[in-house]
């Protein structure tokens, strides 16, 4: 495996980064797009090669030195990359994935004055991401963790004439900071206890470590602290539904492709560490569960396109903890790869019905779209089906599965995980009927204005919906007579902590009548679900309430998301706010007492030595004479 070939991967999207970025004032739109598109869609193609590279190698972690770096007494942190089957998986998801959502941003964005930034900020976004899966150690992971978090705060806040989405765009930046303390005092203790934090030897220092001991189930805490920030989970679950504020294909790749992912890939990144460590595991699938359920049960009724998807991300992110939490390492792993496409294909949907509505997002003012946009419309539903579990589309292999590791680890959790699914599909049918199905029901200017995207839009989206729709061939159980390439796959990542917790990785004890009767529940809360959503949707042709009609109390705490932010802003924001007014107050009156009293004394001092000039010339000898006497005194005395 060549060195300069993987070391492009990251660096082509950095140069395109800093062409576009120095020069968005003047290259043209067309050569934007290009420049911005190409640098990804090479680093797509360089990671197939990596690819392919390690199978023909024997599948072996490989580790490429760079430079040295950071040498502090008997700590050495090198620069280099780590190639193996999880840095793959990732790299092929972030390129592959994020190609086509800079394919789909040069129709999307083409009217938009900051074409430019926008794609250089985006490459620079993929260029940190991969730093962060590419790294070999914790503090290289560190640097592309906060790279993403800038890039993040720079895209939500991309239209930064509106004070709301410059709102979003820092309440996503300090939600995200104090995560990431939790994952520095990670790190901190990883080099107190290691002394290292490359992957390798941290984790085979970690052998000799005794289930449940204090000092890793302390490390994994923490680092569980920087991925419930990263990827949104209760209670730093809020920036990401504000984080829709910026344009529509930054949500794609946000929410599908990047930054949310980062927390799921720590994690399985430190599953040695992990599966050392029972109780964190167990409060990692308890929070899973309650994010799962909790963001599904906000997003039945919200009414904004792009919100019900960004509470479903939340959801499906709970999911994946979930099946961590069970130790479900590849299970977890699958449904991140599933959601990228079905997540995309959702998103860049959104966005196409978003551009033919002229920006509006409210779905209560859409309806019948399907007729107008064909293709949106037939991806969408692909996505639809595939996110609600419904086979033999991909999301129903891979939540099945972490369903079926859940069931074998806790009834209860397995229990809120059918709940979050059943919520799933009817919130997700609810915005596919009414948007389009039924009668049109925006104004007669954004009927005129109705048309199917350019195919610059519609070419991602079919790619994704193909995706979407076979995606979960990859891991299909042994119980429907298949092979689950991705498990056979990522099975050696797992062979240290194979070492240390030989029972969690024992073979399921589930019979296959057991499994099938699990999907059957899984497969038939979700079609009635999308049953009761069609009959209310479709055959009755309801329509969410104005937000002027009065609610119910129970809608009006699940309509305003349980006053969740507003306990934010009275428990956290407002005091902080005020506090921060008090010290400034504070510190401006004692600058300023200092500064005037300087300015006091000079005034004295001058008004004393204004009277030495008296305009005699006998007072200015006498004077002389005084200073040469008291100098000759001096340099006697001395």
């Amino acid at each position: 495996m060549s060195a300069s070939l993987l070391i492009l991967i990251p660096l082509l999207p950095l140069i395109g980064f800093l062409i576009n970025g120095i020069g968005f004032k003047t290259i043209p739109k067309g050569a934007v797009g290009i420049i911005g598109t190409l640098a990804v869609v090479a680093s797509f193609v360089l990671s197939l090669m990596t690819f392919n590279a390690f199978l023909v190698a024997g599948s072996q972690p490989v580790i490429v030195p760079l430079f040295d770096w950071i040498t502090v007494g008997n700590l050495n942190i090198p620069f280099s990359f780590q190639v193996d089957q999880l840095s793959l998986l990732m790299l092929m998801i972030i390129t592959g994935v994020g190609s086509l959502i800079h394919i789909y941003s040069i129709g999307y964005m083409h009217h938009d004055e900051g074409f430019g930034k926008f794609f250089a900020y985006l490459n620079l976004f993929l260029f940190f991401m991969l730093l962060l899966v590419l790294g070999s150690n914790y503090v290289i992971m560190f640097i592309g963790w906060e790279g993403v978090g800038l890039c993040s705060y720079l895209l939500i806040g991309f239209w930064n004439k509106n004070t709301n989405y410059n709102n979003a765009a820092r309440k996503a930046f300090i939600m995200n900071r104090v995560g990431d303390l939790g994952f520095l005092l990670g790190i901190f203790t990883i080099i107190t206890t290691f002394g290292s934090v490359e992957y390798l030897e941290v984790f085979s220092q970690a052998t000799d470590f005794e289930i449940g001991d204090p000092v890793i189930i302390t490390i994994t805490l923490f680092l569980f602290i920087g991925a419930m920030g990263k990827s949104a989970q209760i209670p730093l679950y809020t920036w990401l539904p504000d984080a829709m504020a910026g344009p529509t294909p930054v949500s794609a790749l946000i929410h599908a492709a990047t930054m949310v992912t980062a927390g799921i890939y720590m994690v399985i990144r430190s599953n040695v560490l992990y599966s050392l460590a029972p109780s964190t595991l167990e409060i990692v699938g308890i929070i899973g569960a309650a994010t799962a359920l909790f963001a599904a049960s906000i997003g039945l009724l919200q009414n904004d396109i792009k919100k019900v998807l960004a509470y479903s991300t939340v959801s499906q992110l709970g999911y994946m903890f979930m099946g961590l939490g069970a130790m479900a390492y590849s299970a977890s792993m699958f449904h991140v790869i599933t959601h990228a496409f079905f997540k995309a294909l959702l998103f860049l949907g959104a966005g196409s019905v978003i551009h033919a509505m002229s920006d509006e997002q409210d779905i209560r003012s859409m309806g019948g779209l399907r007729k107008k946009l064909p293709i949106t419309f037939l991806t969408f539903l692909i996505a639809t089906i595939a996110i609600s579990g419904i086979p033999p589309f991909a999301g129903f292999f891979s939540k099945d599965e972490i369903l079926a590791h859940v069931f074998e680890h806790n009834k209860l959790l397995w229990v809120i995980g059918v709940l979050g699914s059943l919520m799933t599909s009817f919130y997700m049918f609810r915005l596919l009927f009414l948007t389009f199905f039924g009668t049109f029901r925006g104004t007669h200017e954004q009927e005129h204005h109705l048309h199917e995207s350019p195919a610059s839009m519609t070419i991602p989206l079919v790619i994704l919906a193909v995706l979407s729709a076979l995606g979960g061939f990859i891991g299909v159980p042994e119980a429907l007579h298949g092979t689950h390439h991705l498990a056979e796959f990522m099975s050696p990542l797992y062979d240290a902590s194979r070492q240390v917790n030989p029972a969690a990785f024992l073979p399921t004890e589930l019979s296959h009548s057991e499994e099938y009767l699990l999907m059957g529940v899984s497969v038939a809360v979700a079609l009635v679900s999308a049953v009761v959503a069609y009959v209310m949707y479709v055959q009755k042709a309801s329509v969410p309430a104005p937000d002027s009609q009065p609610k119910s109390a129970l809608q009006g705490l699940v309509y305003n998301k349980y006053y969740v932010d507003e306990l934010y802003d009275n428990v956290f924001v407002k005091p902080i706010k005020t506090l921060s007014n008090i010290l400034y107050s504070f510190g401006e009156f004692f600058i300023d007492l200092v500064v005037n009293a300087f300015v006091r004394l000079t005034q004295f001092l001058a008004g004393l030595l204004k009277k030495t000039q008296t305009g005699s010339t006998g007072d200015y000898v006498f004077a002389m004479v005084l200073g040469m006497v008291i100098i000759l005194f001096w340099k006697l005395l001395l």
